[in-house]
């Protein structure tokens, strides 16, 4: 699994080397990763992993003490009109309270010199034009949620930073967001996507970048980081005839483990492999079952396993 940044002209977001210290404290040591256009990245890690600080320094709220977080080849800040390029949502607590959502947006239309047809336009695009003339102080969780993704989505922009955009969404919510995430990148956009919810971050993005300790642990298609953290695929094998299907797995090179007195576990090896081997030596098979393991089990491997690294 790569860990460090590869350009070509494809790639719209870059972190080179990024540190940053406050204080005595280092939230980011060693980030390195790319983002290329038309993907949806899931950006995952443990609490205090540096996630949060990465994305700041990468939209310009933070300076990094070192390295560098560009879009294309250029900082944030020195983009001429960013909100054309990049729109963002780090806090859900956006808006006056008193204000409506209309009045919010407006507001920000103005700031970026962004037509007020837009206005309408991302709210119904969300779900809110039904709420536009709603105070956002009666506004719950999943509508505040909402209403920060309309902000960013105000500049039409070609790329959208999310840092846990799902927070507060019922299943309905969590569906649409998937499907406008999926729709913004098969239109072109590029999504890099903090999230808690790996469940759903393995049914959005196409590939992931892993932080822990402040450095990447690992950047892969999702399909190649659970297979990696599992040692390719498994299959599970239950058979009354377990020292002839052994013998036969140890004479093809298969490696496997012994789950119970009548169930062993077989790793690299297809279920329709496996069933050919077994009836070849005449082994009878009670049960033959692929293993799965979902983004969350893998992911749980990675920081786990580099937790007893460093002997925490």
């Amino acid at each position: 699994m790569s860990t460090s940044p590869a350009r070509h002209a494809d790639t719209v977001i870059t972190v080179d080397q990024l540190a940053k210290t406050y204080g005595n404290h280092q939230a980011v040591r060693d980030v390195s990763f790319t983002v290329q256009r038309g993907t949806i990245v899931g950006f995952l890690g443990p609490n205090g992993a540096g996630k949060t600080t990465t994305l700041r320094a990468l939209l310009g709220l933070v300076e990094p003490t070192s390295g560098s977080a560009l879009f294309g080849t250029t900082r944030y800040r020195d983009l001429p009109n960013p909100s054309r390029l990049v729109g963002a949502l780090l806090d859900a607590h956006v808006g006056h309270p008193g204000r409506t959502a209309t009045g919010h947006l407006s507001v920000l239309a103005c700031a970026l010199d962004i037509p007020r047809a837009r206005v309408s336009a991302v709210l119904d695009q969300v779900g809110l034009a039904d709420a536009a003339k709603r105070r956002i102080g009666g506004f719950s969780q999943g509508m505040r949620q909402r209403l920060g993704l309309a902000g960013a989505l105000l500049g039409e922009p070609e790329i959208l930073v999310l840092d846990e955009p799902s927070n507060g969404l019922d299943p309905e919510g969590i569906r649409w967001l998937r499907h406008t995430l999926r729709d913004f990148a098969a239109a072109g956009g590029t999504v890099l996507l903090s999230s808690h919810v790996l469940a759903e971050v393995a049914q959005t993005a196409e590939e992931i970048v892993v932080i822990g300790e402040g450095r990447v642990l690992a950047q892969a298609p999702v399909g190649d980081f659970t297979s990696d953290l599992s040692g390719g695929a498994s299959t599970r094998i239950r058979t009354p005839s377990l020292d002839v299907l052994t013998g036969a797995l140890d004479a093809a090179g298969h490696r496997y483990e012994r789950l119970e007195h009548d169930l062993v576990r077989v790793r690299g090896a297809a279920p329709d492999e496996l069933g050919r081997l077994a009836a070849t030596v005449g082994a009878v098979v009670y049960e033959l079952t692929p293993e799965v393991v979902d983004l969350e089990t893998a992911f749980f491997n990675l920081t786990d396993n580099r937790t007893k690294e460093l002997g925490r």
